[in-house]
């Protein structure tokens, strides 16, 4: 019996991408300043508005609504005609600085003081669960549904901002439903393209050069008579970003990481720096699976972690390789014990969060790019060797 497996993602001109990107963007200008910063900033849009708000603590200053315009305007929201652009747009801030009570379990976790251990100073900046999540199903070892979903509109925010279709505007989204025989993918199901278009342009030409776009982009081998598509359902795509739908920052967790292939702690990432281990612990995770399936341990890792607020050590771990593992769960969790260090400042030094790098994560998926550090493989002989030793 055949399953079925959804996932979306979004271009960079949703209402929604557009505050994780500032979001992240006022993160990385006061990451550039202050490394030790602590920053929970998120971002509402509507129409003509720009809310920025959030809790920042450090010792620099950030012209939060100069950051705003930038991204707006490198999104493409450079024309009134569109209902919001980056000139005209209100900028309207409410920054505070990071509760005392939360600093508190931050600045000196309670295993420090007993400890005096440096890796164990910095406490996690909340409670919560993360799950990381490595498959051999693409050459990212992310799920299929939610590649070919990035591929799409990476692909569609690529045409429009070549010129070759001017009709095209920021806002798009796309769907990508993978028939299954069991945990092995077959065919794509259903695809979905949605795109913001200048209202004069006719809707047939741009469903057909929309279906070329998408034939462009998904390989021919998953492509059956049955394949299903839908572009532009509605037939009019013409108000959409802020103008269309308001927006705010962490409203599209299923898109930042696996579309919905493995459960979601519900954390979200964007404007969060590395004590929070919404954020940290997320990419450490999924660094942690990757090294297990690339280093031909298992087909399929999922492991699931969890902190208590001001302790440095998570109160829980739990790894699943869906009964695909060479070794057992409990031997690769007692590996992954000895090789990863999973408290909050260990996985700050491993990983280098305390760097401007998460404006670039925002868009298309925060795993399944070789650019960031927490998708390389460079733990795999470790992992083996320690794997080698128990024998």
């Amino acid at each position: 019996m055949l399953r079925y497996v959804t996932s979306e993602s979004v271009t960079e001109g949703h209402p929604d991408k557009i505050c994780d990107q500032i979001s992240d963007a006022v993160l990385d200008e006061v990451l550039k300043k202050d490394k030790t910063a602590r920053c929970a900033c998120d971002v509402a849009v509507s129409t003509g508005l720009v809310f920025v708000m959030g809790e920042i603590s450090c010792d620099c200053y950030v012209d939060i609504a100069r950051v705003a315009r930038a991204v707006i305007k490198d999104v493409g929201y450079t024309n009134a005609e569109f209902g919001f652009d980056y000139q005209t747009c209100a900028v309207v801030t409410g920054i505070e600085e990071q509760s005392p009570d939360i600093a508190l379990g931050v600045d000196e976790s309670a295993e420090y003081k007993a400890s005096g251990d440096p890796l164990d100073k910095v406490g996690a900046g909340d409670q919560g669960m993360m799950y990381g999540f490595a498959c051999g199903e693409t050459p990212e070892l992310m799920p299929l549904p939610i590649s070919l979903a990035h591929r799409l509109t990476r692909e569609l925010a690529r045409a429009r901002r070549s010129g070759k279709y001017p009709y095209l505007r920021p806002d798009g989204k796309a769907q990508v439903t993978v028939a299954y025989d069991g945990y092995k993918p077959l065919y794509a199901d259903t695809v979905v393209l949605s795109t913001q278009h200048s209202p004069d342009i006719d809707i047939e030409v741009l469903r057909g050069d929309m279906k070329k776009l998408i034939l462009r982009v998904i390989p021919k081998e998953l492509i059956r008579p049955e394949t299903k598509y839908y572009v532009n359902p509605t037939g009019r795509f013409v108000i959409g970003g802020p103008r269309g739908d308001s927006g705010f920052t962490g409203r599209k967790i299923i898109v930042d990481t696996y579309g919905g292939y493995i459960p979601h702690g519900g954390g979200a990432f964007s404007g969060k720096d590395p004590t929070k281990v919404d954020r940290s612990a997320a990419y450490m995770a999924r660094y942690i699976c990757k090294n297990i399936v690339a280093a031909g341990l298992a087909e399929r890792c999922q492991l699931e972690v969890a902190y208590a607020i001001g302790r440095a050590r998570p109160v829980a771990l739990y790894l699943n390789t869906f009964g695909t593992g060479k070794y057992s769960d409990e031997a690769l969790t007692d590996t992954v014990n000895k090789v990863f260090d999973l408290r909050p400042a260990a996985i700050i030094e491993a990983l280098g969060l305390r760097r401007p790098i998460y404006r670039q994560t925002t868009n298309y998926g925060h795993f399944g790019n070789d650019a960031f550090p927490w998708e390389k493989t460079d733990k795999i002989e470790t992992i083996l060797s320690v794997l080698k030793s128990k024998k």
